[in-house]
């Protein structure tokens, strides 16, 4: 089984003030594995990338709170995600990894944990396919508790997908912009469906995974467009992360630094007013945050 690399450990700081209150919307924890082993279905191996790393860089981006997101990596074991939560002093919420034999008790003990919502990855890269009846029972469950659906899909599963989501009753947030392929423009059929199904008031996109999307590399100028059409259609339902610690990464030239990654946000959005609203209003909304 392969290895993947880590996080640059070197993040630059910011070149703008990010708002108090700024939000980290998309990160995930790696082990440490001694206590948290990875899942025995996946496809590589992760360095350890701990909580204490991650507090590391909220301090070096300016981010005061975060929602950490089960990573498959992890498999159906949500512990390390649980102990993200319980360690972060309030500052953080978290989106699990539920089974097809769970059930709604479950859920509604990890919403006293903290938890806000379920994801559903089964983009290539992870594996996995999308489990229809599971959805439409989290779907139900998710509307008693006041909950989300994370979905990461490569692009052509979401266009397949477009109309159940279109027509749920729960707040559906896309992961990486849909993960489109940036090469094939704006007006590319998986884009074009991702841009009429963020003029549904209940559809919320993450401006995450610009690296995983650019085929130009940093500092990802191919990405803007695409960011700049999302935001113009639904400002109110934008949301950002850094997807650290960037799993599958086998070549260390091409891992992102979570700088260069931040300061994409005055291209999305030059205006300041918007940028505060990505970064701290709509994810308090969304998520809850007091």
């Amino acid at each position: 089984m392969p290895n993947c690399e880590g996080p640059d450990p070197n993040p630059v700081a910011p070149a703008f003030t990010p708002p108090p209150g700024t939000c980290d919307t998309h990160f995930h924890v790696f082990g440490p594995s001694d206590r948290f082993p990875y899942g025995a279905n996946r496809k590589y191996t992760p360095p350890d990338s701990p909580l204490e790393d991650y507090f590391g860089l909220m301090e070096v981006l300016g981010i005061e709170r975060g929602v950490v997101v089960h990573p498959n990596l992890h498999g159906p074991d949500n512990a390390v995600t649980l102990d993200a939560i319980a360690r972060s002093d309030g500052r953080f919420l978290g989106i699990v990894k539920l089974e097809a034999s769970g059930t709604f008790e479950e859920l509604k003990h990890l919403d006293t944990l903290g938890v806000r919502g379920v994801r559903f990855a089964f983009n290539p890269q992870h594996g996995g396919t999308f489990d229809s009846e599971l959805f439409d029972r989290t779907a139900g469950w998710c509307a008693d508790l006041g909950w989300q659906i994370e979905i990461h899909s490569a692009p052509n599963d979401l266009v397949e997908l477009a109309e159940r989501l279109a027509r749920a009753e729960i707040p559906i947030v896309i992961d990486h912009m849909g993960r489109v392929d940036v090469s094939l423009g704006t007006d590319q059929e998986p884009f074009r469906v991702l841009l009429d199904l963020v003029r549904e008031t209940h559809i919320w996109v993450k401006l995450t995974g610009a690296d995983r999307i650019t085929k130009t590399g940093a500092p990802y100028d191919d990405v803007v467009p695409f960011a700049r059409e999302l935001i113009a259609v639904a400002p109110d339902r934008m949301i950002w992360g850094t997807d650290w610690p960037h799993s599958a990464y086998f070549d260390p030239s091409k891992m992102p630094n979570d700088g260069v990654l931040m300061n994409l946000l005055p291209a999305y959005a030059p205006d300041s007013a918007v940028r505060d609203r990505i970064l701290v209003d709509n994810a308090a909304r969304l998520f809850g945050f007091t």
